[in-house]
């Protein structure tokens, strides 16, 4: 799917020429929200003077923040960079066109300087902090104030990175080789910024890293992890859901699952990429477990019955028999996640598994992923079915863009951009509020619900 152009939240752009001192820019974000993040950082970090510019010719200045997870990712970042450049090219005053992330990390400057000479600016992942600072030289302004993030998207969440890169060795993975080692933020950082986050409005927060589970585990000795993380955050005034993405099997212990039953606002959600179900596979992988799938599964499931489990899984990794997949297949049908993502294994150059013989065939790795996807469709559309006539909180992100007076809306156990949704109309329904709604209806992946009329003396 391409990732859409990036737009504020609260876009800044003006009718008419741009007051004077203020900085056009067109930005492309694309590939995880970690990268969104470092996106809204750099928007930030630029001055208050941003303007947010949807025409592409008339910007100051044009950035793109890259994906080179695996190569479509690669292969759609510089498609998005060509298309930049294009649309530049030969303008009287062409803007200064900058481009950092992932493909930048994986590739060097050296070697995309000779490529894509147009570029102006590349932006190494090592100079993150120094991105603002870079590009202001570039552009001839002096240094200024940083004045926040800002945020792009819906009103109603944003994402909050607790730590950069990854100490695991996963055999079909790069991220360690492009961004480095893992290196967490100090607990009152994180704070600082979520306060900051929540003071614009945001309800929810949902907190990122490669592996959330290992927060902390590279700081000062007294320094704790990610339930300690989790408790500071769980008390801040104006916060009404915390959610936690990306945690390795490894790090599900009896601490954090006490601190998601202490916690009010912290969500029993728990997304756990465990790619595979096999022990030969995981093997293979070079995955960093001390449990089984199935033995954390259930201690989840024991500890917080109703939790909702979230999973990623990769079919076709070298050496994946019938057998194996028959294995993950069984696994699936008993387990019943919440949520499932399944890709097909991608022979990445640079990783350890796209030297690994007995590589799988394309036709193969589609059907099997067809086959599971088909199966998990099936579960999930009897657990939502589970929630016709039940009343629940719904958190409304946007206005649907094509029924007027339909908003697109999530329960507690969706996750921004990667789950389903709820569709929801009715009295108080707009981006950033709560509304109490009875559930009407069921699909596959998405409920749809109508919000009650509130109690009198409550807010719309």
């Amino acid at each position: 799917m391409t990732s859409p152009v990036f737009h504020l939240s609260r876009p800044l752009s003006v009718r008419g020429r741009k007051p004077q001192g203020f900085l056009s820019v067109w930005c492309r974000s694309l590939g995880c929200p970690k990268n969104r993040v470092d996106t809204e950082t750099l928007l930030g970090s630029l001055g208050a003077g941003i303007a947010e510019c949807r025409d592409i010719r008339r910007a100051d200045l044009v950035f793109i923040n890259t994906c080179g997870f695996i190569e479509p990712a690669v292969k759609e970042s510089v498609d998005a960079i060509l298309e930049a450049v294009r649309d530049t090219e030969g303008l009287k005053r062409r803007p200064l066109v900058a481009v950092g992330g992932c493909v930048v990390g994986r590739y060097g400057i050296k070697d995309l300087q000779q490529e894509i000479p147009e570029v102006d600016l590349w932006l190494a992942t090592k100079d993150l902090p120094r991105w603002p600072d870079m590009i202001r030289e570039r552009l001839g302004l002096g240094a200024c104030a940083p004045s926040g993030r800002l945020l792009s998207g819906c009103p109603s969440y944003a994402w909050l990175k607790v730590a950069e890169g990854c100490r695991h060795r996963c055999a079909f993975c790069t991220i360690p080789a492009i961004r480095g080692g893992l290196r967490s933020r100090p607990v009152e950082d994180i704070a600082a910024e979520a306060r900051s986050l929540l003071a614009t409005g945001v309800k929810e927060l949902d907190l990122v890293a490669q592996d959330l589970t290992d927060y902390g585990q590279d700081l000062q000795p007294g320094q704790e992890g990610l339930p300690a993380l989790v408790r500071e955050l769980a008390g801040l005034d104006g916060l009404f859901w915390l959610r936690m993405l990306y945690l390795y099997p490894k790090g599900i212990t009896k601490d954090l699952l006490q601190t998601v039953k202490d916690a009010g606002p912290v969500l029993p959600y728990f997304d756990i990429p465990l790619q595979h179900s096999h022990p030969d596979v995981l093997k293979r992988m070079g995955r960093p477990f001390d449990a089984d799938p199935e033995r954390v599964c259930g201690m989840i499931r024991e500890a917080i019955p109703e939790a909702a489990l979230r999973t990623t899984l990769i079919v076709g990794y070298p050496g994946e028999t019938e057998a194996h997949f028959e294995h993950l297949c069984r696994f699936v049908e008993k387990t019943r996640f919440t949520h499932l993502g399944v890709f097909t294994y991608w022979p990445e150059e640079g990783s350890k598994a796209a030297e690994l013989p007995d590589q799988i065939p394309q036709e193969v790795k589609d059907e099997r992923r067809n086959a599971l996807m088909a199966l998990q469709q099936d579960i999930s559309a009897q657990f939502l079915e589970g929630f016709r006539g039940q009343t629940m909180d719904v958190l409304v992100d946007e206005a649907n863009p094509e029924w007027p007076g339909l908003h697109n809306g999530r329960a507690w156990f969706q996750a921004p951009e990667v789950d389903g949704v709820t569709y929801v109309s009715g009295p108080g329904t707009q981006p950033g509020a709560v509304v109490c709604a009875d559930v009407e209806d069921s699909g596959d992946y998405d409920l749809t619900a109508l919000a009650q009329e509130p109690a009198a003396g409550d807010e719309a």
